[in-house]
């Protein structure tokens, strides 16, 4: 599977309103200095100590909004 890794930051700023409830990621732990990683379905997942979780989703022109925001590609 490739991802798209950015911060927790980088996350607020390409979700678009009403796309994810900016609730549901503070409590999931998401804070600015989070590692995230985003794969090609928009599935976001948070890095946490040992393992990846999956705290939500992307909806519509995702990949371009993460390609112009991070600058990086799938890898």
């Amino acid at each position: 599977m490739q991802f798209i890794e950015l911060t927790g930051k980088t996350l607020l700023d390409i979700v678009n309103e009403g796309e994810i409830d900016f609730k549901e990621l503070h409590d999931a732990g998401v804070k600015s200095d989070s590692i995230i990683r985003i794969n090609k379905f928009g599935e976001i997942e948070l890095r946490g100590a040992d393992q990846w979780t999956m705290i939500g989703g992307l909806i519509g022109n995702f990949e371009e909004r993460l390609k112009d925001m991070t600058g990086l590609n799938w890898a």
